[in-house]
């Protein structure tokens, strides 16, 4: 599905220079207070394919930066300011052969500043690598390596000097990587002293990994994965990396309807073409 809907994507908006697009999944789950701002009720897995253009970026205020519901859960600037260094060597041990490791000025979009200091890999071999299984399973290797370095930081944070948590995707990188770094366990011992202090601080934290997992095109045209954590706010802010401000302007949407309908509709009949479902008649638009 991912790589159909990219390719389209892609084929449809081939300027970098003129549209911004991301490509992904995003979890939420059950653990992160339901009474926090911007937290739905219903917690699940679900995809992301955006594009923005990129001339309307440039042109839009900022909205207002005290809002709740547009705010992360500050668990990007623990990893980023106190384990850049562990955070990354993490990831490059992992073995990979199409995705490879980039430096933040490669991956970054100048005019957003995404993914903001997050590690990211470049597909070597662009589109056409999306569909060869060896990057999906590569792919997969991000997520679970993510999963590992959040589970065991925030089982440190509970319980000094725990042990390799189970069921981990790479306990002997978790061991030899991790759990011997200095700067790892200081800064589960930052954090759990702040939790022994401060029980709001301590029920804000997202305990369970929570992820987003991107595929976006860089300002040079390549294709760049990276992983972060997923936010309690607004999906679109945390995949641009700022707050633009959003008004209801049903003239302007409607406008732009028919040819988003008919995008969307091309994409489907795509995705049947593949067997990757069946299409629902609506009074709008046929079956087929």
């Amino acid at each position: 599905m991912n790589q159909i809907i990219i390719e389209y994507m892609l084929e449809q908006y081939p300027d970098p220079e003129e549209a911004l697009i991301l490509a992904g999944e995003a979890s939420l789950d059950a653990t992160w207070p339901l009474t926090s701002p911007g937290v739905p009720s219903i917690r699940m897995l679900h995809n992301h394919f955006i594009v923005f253009d990129k001339t309307q970026l440039r042109n839009a205020a900022l909205a207002d930066p005290n809002n709740p519901n547009l705010t992360d859960g500050g668990q990007h600037s623990l990893f980023e300011s106190y384990m850049h260094d562990v955070y990354r060597e993490f990831f490059k041990n992992l073995d990979m052969k199409i995705l490879k490791l980039v430096d933040d000025d490669s991956s970054r979009i100048e005019l957003t500043g995404y993914p903001q200091g997050l590690p990211s890999w470049e597909i070597s071999g662009g589109v056409a690598a999306l569909g060869d299984v060896r990057f999906w399973r590569e792919y997969d290797v991000i997520l679970k390596g993510f999963i590992d370095f959040y589970r065991t930081f925030f089982t440190q944070v509970s319980t000094r000097n725990a042990p390799i948590p189970k069921d981990a995707y790479f306990p002997d990188q978790i061991e030899h990587t991790l759990l011997f770094n200095n700067d790892f366990l200081a800064t589960a011992k930052k954090v759990r002293d702040h939790c022994i202090t401060d029980a709001k601080y301590a029920n804000a934290i997202r305990w369970q990994p929570a992820f987003k997992q991107l595929i976006y095109r860089n300002d040079a045209g390549k294709l760049i994965v990276t992983i972060s954590q997923n936010s309690i706010g607004n999906a679109i802010t945390e995949l641009l990396g700022v707050v633009v401000k959003r008004a209801p302007d049903a003239a302007a949407y409607e406008e732009q309807e028919p040819k988003l309908i008919e995008r969307l509709l091309e994409v489907r009949r795509r995705l049947i073409e593949a067997d990757l479902g069946n299409g629902i008649e609506t009074k709008y638009w046929p079956k087929e």
